[in-house]
């Protein structure tokens, strides 16, 4: 097991290697140091008090983007300050969403609160796609093969070389890069999607529809990916997978 500690960091130096010194004295030595800051929702100034809610506060909100601690359920919160996926374009989602679901109990019309119904986030839970964009990118969607273990689905882990691909060396000479789909044993459908290399963020919304539509794999065999390019990869995890039958 890891252990994790927090300690100060006096100082960091770039002498080839990035050069750390600890609070204690002493140094830690690596390629390249990454800072992340967090983040805070800005809702000091936006009289929630008056509802009954502590400035300043994450907004915790149902499916239908409603938030919960209000009394005659009249307020709702998209984007950023639910906490739900601090991300623009799950805000964008949550936000149309949340005008759906507004206007259809405003006129009496039925709620379609159901997972993946009209008026709901579901893809909050199950298929939230991001992109690290870095050299190279880092692009994900759904659950990785660890939440996916511990949400208590059977699983298996299939990864594929995105550089061995035809494709890959079309796009560019020395290609790296690296993909893993996790799916779910049981119902035989993708639950997640991980890839490194440049430019793979391209290849994330063929994952999103996937995990979101629960395409059965037997039915992936049937997508068949243009050659020669990077989308082949679908079909070589597949291949590791291996034909159903």
């Amino acid at each position: 097991m890891v252990e994790r500690r927090q300690r100060d960091v006096v100082s960091v130096e770039r002498a080839g290697a990035v050069r750390i010194t600890l609070g204690d004295g002493q140094t830690v030595e690596t390629d390249e140091l990454l800072v992340a800051v967090g983040r805070v929702p800005r809702t000091g100034d936006l009289g929630l008090e008056t509802a009954g809610l502590k400035p300043g506060g994450w907004l915790e909100v149902d499916d239908t983007l409603r938030v919960s601690d209000v009394p005659d359920g009249w307020l709702y919160a998209a984007g950023d300050v639910n906490h739900r996926a601090l991300l623009t374009h799950q805000g964008k989602y949550q936000a149309r969403a949340a005008g759906d679901v507004i206007v259809a109990r405003a006129l009496g019309r039925p709620v379609q609160d159901e997972p993946w119904g009209a008026h709901v986030a579901t893809a909050d839970h199950q298929a939230v796609p991001q992109v690290v964009f870095t050299d190279p990118e880092v692009a994900s969607v759904g659950l990785t093969a660890a939440a996916a273990e511990q949400a208590g689905h059977r699983i298996r882990s299939v990864d594929y070389e995105v550089g061995s691909i035809a494709g890959a060396a079309l796009h560019a000479d020395g290609y790296q890069g690296h993909a893993r789909m996790v799916v779910d044993e049981d119902r035989q459908v993708l639950l997640g999607f991980t890839v490194v290399g440049p430019d793979v963020a391209e290849l994330l919304q063929a994952a999103t529809v996937a995990i979101v539509g629960e395409v059965p794999l037997a039915r992936l065999w049937h997508a068949v990916p243009a050659y020669p390019t990077i989308s082949e990869i679908w079909l070589r995890l597949l291949e590791e997978y291996g034909r159903p039958g």
